[in-house]
Order: C-alpha cells, then sequence, then structure tokens
C-alpha cells in the first residue's frame, strides 16, 4: 500500500523529545519592480538554499493587480512550498533577510516592492505574536496567493478557513492571470 502526501499519518508532536516535526511551510512571494522574474528566481533560490528548508514545489508566475494602492504597476507573484523543521520565526526572519538582501524598503503600506516574502503557513500552527501572525492573516482573501498555492497544492487547507479551492471559489480572481514565466527550484 502507498501512502500520498494527503494520507500520512499525524505525528504527535510532544512525542519526539528533541527532534522537531517536519511542517509543510507556505511562502508566497510577489515584486513589482525591476527585473521581477529574476527577482523572484533570486528570492526562491535563497529559500531553497536555507539549512532545514527542503523545496516541495513552486507555482508558475501569475501577473496580478495590486491590492489596496491601485496606482503602480502590476505584481508577479508565485507561491512556494517547502518543508522544513524551522521554528517559524525563524522562517520568518529568513523571508526579512532574503527581502533586505534585494533591498527591499517599507515606504507605504501595499506600495511598490522589489520583493515580498510573506510566510503564509507553517503546518497546521496558530500563531499570534505582534510581528509574526500564522497563518497570515489575510491570505484567505487573497486571490494572489491562494490561486499559485492550488497549482502547488490543490487539496490543501488554510488552517482555520478550509480548503483553498473553496476559498478560491469565493473570490474575485479576475487580476490574477498566469503567464508564461516559469521560476525553478534549486
Amino acid at each position: 500500500m502507498s501512502v500520498t502526501r494527503d494520507t500520512q499519518p499525524r505525528i504527535d508532536v510532544d512525542t519526539l523529545g528533541t527532534m522537531r516535526a517536519l511542517r509543510t511551510v507556505v511562502f508566497s512571494l510577489g515584486a513589482n519592480l525591476g527585473d521581477t522574474i529574476e527577482t523572484l528566481q533570486g528570492a526562491v533560490d535563497l529559500i531553497c538554499e536555507t539549512p532545514g528548508a527542503i523545496p516541495v514545489g513552486v507555482s508558475p508566475v501569475y501577473l496580478t493587480t495590486p491590492v489596496g494602492k491601485l496606482d503602480q504597476p502590476d505584481f508577479h507573484n508565485l507561491v512556494l512550498v517547502v518543508e522544513s523543521t524551522l521554528k517559524a520565526r525563524t522562517l520568518l526572519e529568513r523571508g526579512l533577510a532574503i527581502e533586505d538582501s534585494f533591498g527591499r524598503e517599507r515606504l507605504e503600506v501595499n506600495g511598490p516592492r522589489v520583493i515580498d516574502v510573506d510566510l503564509i503557513q507553517v503546518g497546521d500552527q496558530v500563531i499570534d505574536e505582534p510581528d509574526l501572525k500564522i497563518p497570515h492573516p489575510r491570505a484567505f482573501e487573497r486571490a494572489f496567493v491562494l490561486v499559485p498555492w492550488a497549482d502547488v497544492e490543490p487539496r490543501a487547507e488554510l488552517q482555520g478557513h478550509g480548503r483553498i479551492v473553496d476559498l478560491i471559489a469565493g473570490l474575485d480572481t479576475s487580476g490574477v492571470h498566469r503567464i508564461g514565466q516559469e521560476v525553478t527550484l534549486s
């Protein structure tokens, strides 16, 4: 009998001692300044090179309309899924370090950016700290996150919100367009 990713039994993490459970981690990446495809590829490479991160899949690149601040260029977005034993805080810090390495400046909320690396979900963890919220608090309403994620994990669920395909069905996806350019896993 083969066991697929969707049917693997849950591990009681309390029985692991000093070992950490391998969790599925979802990152959403976006960019709308500079050479966005090259930047997205570089950010994906850096996440995949992170010790303790095992690449699972990367979505196609999507061209998406901005959310919130509309007077800016469209974004290129993708979702990267990895498996990791790293803590959510470490994953967040890695994402922020990658943004910094590309010169990300936080000048305005929802403004243009050279790169955005958002940590969407870390296994079934729920974290509510001032600077770390897992799952990402707006992921359930963001087609530019859910549509690419469904390409990688069509059966995935967003913790506390349900199946991503059901969430997508309730969203306006007219501003989310798959383009012919791809980013690869390193």
